[in-house]
């Protein structure tokens, strides 16, 4: 399958290093053509903030990947260049981008990678691609198996051209990572249509570290349903993804919002009035334990122990049917001893940073799906589609 702009903007330096003004108006790439019976498919970032927009969080353009610096963002608009598929994996492992924008860079990773080895023999750029997957998906252990169902997906779109006689499967794999982020904000659409369901008519929501997708799909979803509500959202040390990037993707999408530090949440839920307290999660147990920032588990002792009921977006991931099977990634202790490179602490002390935390099931109140909410102790009932990630 081919896919073609409709109208397809010149590609400039300005937006290369992700000028804010680099980009002309959303409708001019809003949809994409499809050869075949499936006709025009309509992009899912539409009316979202400019940096959910698929080309401002990972891009492949003429050999390289050009992804957002999230660490920086909104301070400072930059994008990393990455000129080999080794440098896309360093950038999701550093962190340049965080939540599910490695989703998309890991996909931009292996267009990256195909163009790397285009010309060489079939079963020579196959088994390159599979070193290079190898290489992106174990970048950050905790998403390493929804990195690998990416990641496949387009390894088999690459056979497919390099079967059809093409010598340089780059831009397939491109096209493959596209359709695979729509797919997904198509499903997360549904879902947030379901969150925004559980906002009062008018009241406070809180939110954890950046939900990235389902946080403009539910402020959309909101939108659409009339409802007025204010967003709280803790900063999430040390890289700050609540106060920098949740945060203004809700100012963005015209919403009331507060950045509150760390160690506000259960003071912020007794005195504002916070309604409902919600995530995403990096990974949700089939048992019903949920994977997410860490600090998502003290807030939702702080909900429970308030009566707020709280709601994870995600669906139960394939392999991790219990939560014995979760790998929590420990990161550079150091990276807790400073603030947006400031130092914070005495330098002959230690820091602790594991990068997520576990929140059981008995905490949670609904699993925010796709086909719906789910207890979290009947996630049987979702209907798993192999290969599909929605977060």
């Amino acid at each position: 399958m081919k896919f073609l702009y409709a109208v397809r903007p010149r590609v400039t330096n300005a937006k290369r290093e992700g000028r804010a003004d680099a980009y002309g108006p959303l409708e001019e790439i809003a949809t994409y053509k499809k050869k075949g019976r499936c006709g025009v498919m309509e992009r899912q970032d539409r009316d979202l903030a400019w940096m959910l927009q698929y080309e401002n969080i990972a891009w492949y353009e003429d050999g390289a990947v050009y992804i957002l610096d999230r660490r920086i963002y909104p301070i400072e608009i930059k994008k990393v260049k990455c000129s080999s598929h080794q440098e896309v994996a360093k950038a999701i492992k550093d962190m340049v981008t965080q939540s599910a924008g490695p989703y998309l860079a890991c996909a931009m990773g292996m267009a990256l990678a195909a163009h790397e080895c285009s010309g060489r023999a079939e079963a020579e750029q196959i088994a390159y691609l599979e070193d290079a997957a190898q290489t992106i998906q174990t970048a950050r252990p905790t998403t390493t198996k929804r990195m690998t169902l990416i990641n496949n997906a387009c390894i088999e779109a690459a056979k497919k051209a390099l079967a059809s006689g093409a010598s340089d499967v780059s831009e397939a794999v491109k096209e493959c990572a596209i359709e695979l982020t729509n797919e997904r904000y198509s499903g997360i659409a549904k879902a947030g249509r379901y969150l925004a369901e559980m906002f009062p008519a008018h009241g406070a929501v809180m939110t954890q570290c950046f939900a990235e997708t389902i946080v403009g799909m539910m402020l959309r979803a909101a939108k659409e349903q009339k409802k007025d509500i204010r967003l709280f959202c803790p900063e999430t040390r040390p890289f700050f993804q609540g106060s920098r990037l949740t945060a203004t993707v809700c100012h963005e999408m015209g919403f009331d919002t507060t950045v509150i530090t760390d160690n506000m949440p259960g003071a912020v839920m007794k005195n504002e009035g916070i309604d409902l307290f919600t995530s995403a999660a990096d990974l949700i147990c089939g048992d019903g334990h949920v994977v997410n920032k860490v600090g998502t588990y003290q807030i939702a002792i702080a909900a429970k122990y308030h009566g707020i009921p709280y709601y994870v977006s995600g669906a139960p991931d394939h392999g991790h049917d219990t939560v014995d099977t979760v790998h929590i990634e420990m990161r550079n202790p150091d990276e807790v001893l400073q603030a947006m490179g400031t130092p914070t602490a005495n330098p002959n002390v230690r820091g602790y940073y594991p990068a997520f935390d576990i929140t059981p099931p008995e905490l949670v109140t609904g699993v925010v799906t796709d086909q719906g909410i789910f207890s979290p102790y009947e996630l049987d009932k979702y209907v798993l589609t192999p290969g599909r990630i929605m977060v």
